[in-house]
């Protein structure tokens, strides 16, 4: 048994970050081993005390999955590397497989509670639930010294079986209790009420049984930060969240607006965390590219707009004082100001630096690489902001394993003639293939000459085009989200390029390369990612 645990500390909230687990069941957030391993180094870096890392007897990719993380970032200066198992002997058995090589592993079992889950999802009588609580909770604390248990559906669990339950889970070696809004369906004041009247009464976890109480909130109504934080106010010290929010449904509580909220607000909660704040926005962007889901301008934290200001009042008491209207500064959470230092004539080592500065660490091949597209963005630019340097740097670094590459692109258009579009592209085989297409449209075209040559039956769900910074010479980006006609699993794609048509292709291709790979298309391709094909809860 590993006796490594999570410690708790009165005054500090634990971040619980479930993106790689409740996040991934957003429909079309569907990550790679690659991309769940390189997000994980980024919440690493971000300061989460806890990463559930996945399902593991979902799938064997997501068993594998898990396993990396918890070898290659669950070590003694990392986070505690989490994996989520139904009160089944064989999923907490996988369970423990898939984290047992962290140095700090936890498990995280659950079974629904509520009258309406016992009927109709598990058949159990209460009797039933409670003994099987305390049979699985018994099991996995006998392999892992650190073990959560969630009452599935908590908000509308009738209140003294819900004190049953946990007290059960307390007696068989739970050491954290988390409670969740499994439909969002609770206000704040009834949930603060409810997780003050779980500490005060549930035997073996009040105040100084060493027991940590957590909270898991879903955005049904969206109401899932302000019940998070009610949580918090009432006494739970260990949060739930996901990155820009992400998940089942209307999504989970966002970790940059608990994080911020607690950062802003220090004299209303007194509490701390140990979050690095100028990692949220880097964090959001990869989450965003890597899983296809745009974030929406008028986000909480992390959206385009979060520290714009049009209206004249606002922009006069900017110009004065900037905490008239802003009650955070955009630096604080990573957000960086343009600043015109590059160009055509800058070399490579202050771009090694400048990347530094804005905590990108490249090795030789991938600063020559960037480097590369840098020099011919300075030739169509100008000057290279910052936003520039991210688009590139996301492009760059967030991309997708190539079975087919773009080699280049060629499009007609305009009022005379019909839009057509020649691409030139590398198949798995190594092949060059070139194909010409007409469409209603310069990208439509595009799109049509790419699938002809990858010849994967696809329907374009979203696409999104915006400018990274002002200007006729700004870098476009563009995202993209496909569905497959057969299992109905959608894949997302980024791109970025000073040609919004080249920008709006990469983004098509990193989508398609991600569905070949998913569905194990191809003569080069290794399956992936495949979707869970068990219930999963909170």
């Amino acid at each position: 048994m590993n006796n490594n645990t999570v410690p708790s500390i009165d005054d500090v909230v634990v971040f619980f970050d479930t993106t790689l687990r409740d996040g991934e069941q957003s429909p079309g957030a569907t990550l790679t081993s690659a991309e769940k391993l390189e997000i994980a180094r980024q919440l690493k870096r971000l300061g989460v005390d806890i990463i559930e890392a996945g399902f593991p007897a979902a799938s064997p990719d997501d068993l594998a999955a898990v396993q990396r993380i918890a070898q290659e970032v669950g070590t003694e200066d990392g986070p505690a590397i989490c994996g989520l198992a139904r009160a089944v002997e064989r999923d907490i058995r996988v369970c423990w497989e898939g984290v047992k090589d962290a140095v700090k592993p936890r498990i995280h079992t659950f079974l629904g509670t509520s009258d309406i889950h016992l009927q109709y999802q598990t058949g159990f009588s209460r009797p039933q639930a409670l003994e099987t609580v305390r049979s699985m909770v018994a099991l996995a604390r006998s392999l892992c010294a650190d073990v959560e248990f969630s009452p599935m559906d908590a908000g509308r669990t009738d209140p003294q079986f819900l004190i049953e339950v946990c007290a059960a889970a307390v007696a068989s070696g739970a050491t954290t209790l988390n409670i969740p809004d499994t439909v969002g369906y609770v206000t704040p004041q009834e949930w603060g009420d409810l997780i003050s009247m779980l500490i005060a009464e549930t035997p073996g976890a009040g105040k100084g049984s060493g027991v940590i109480w957590s909270v898991h909130c879903h955005n049904d109504l969206g109401l899932a930060t302000a019940n998070t934080l009610a949580g918090v106010y009432a006494g739970a010290r260990q949060v739930e969240v996901t990155i820009n929010g992400i998940g089942e449904r209307a999504g989970n509580t966002s970790l940059e607006e608990v994080a911020m909220a607690l950062q802003t607000r220090p004299q209303f909660y007194n509490l701390r965390t140990h979050i690095n704040s100028r990692e949220i926005v880097k964090t959001s962007r990869m989450v965003s590219n890597y899983t296809g889901m745009h974030v929406q301008a008028n986000k909480a934290i992390v959206g385009a707009n979060a520290f714009a200001h049009e209206a004249g009042i606002h922009q006069d008491g900017m110009l004065k004082n900037a905490s008239t209207y802003e009650i955070m500064t955009p630096e604080s959470v990573g957000w960086t100001q343009s600043r015109l230092v590059l160009g055509k004539h800058s070399g490579r080592h202050a771009l090694k630096v400048r990347l530094q500065e804005l905590g990108y660490e490249l090795d030789k091949d991938q600063l020559n690489a960037v480097f590369e597209r840098f020099k011919v963005l300075a030739d169509a630019k100008k000057n290279v902001t910052d936003a520039d340097l991210e688009a590139l740097m996301t492009d760059e670094l967030h991309r997708p394993v190539e079975y087919f590459k773009l080699e280049e692109i060629q499009v007609t258009c305009g009022t005379m003639g019909m839009p057509t579009a020649t691409a030139k592209m590398t198949n798995p085989d190594g092949e060059t293939v070139i194909h010409a297409a007409v469409g209603t449209g310069p990208v439509d075209a595009c799109y049509r000459a790419v699938d002809a040559i990858v010849q994967s039956p696809n329907t374009l769900i979203e696409y999104s085009v915006h400018s990274v910074t002002a200007g006729i010479d700004a870098l476009g980006e563009v995202t993209v989200r496909i569905a497959d006609p057969n299992t109905g699993r959608s894949f997302g794609g980024y791109g970025a390029d000073d040609d919004i048509i080249v920008a709006s292709v990469k983004a098509y291709l990193a989508a398609l390369n991600r569905m070949v790979a998913g569905l194990g298309l191809g003569t080069q391709v290794k399956p992936e990612g495949e979707a869970a094909t068990v219930a999963i809860g909170d």
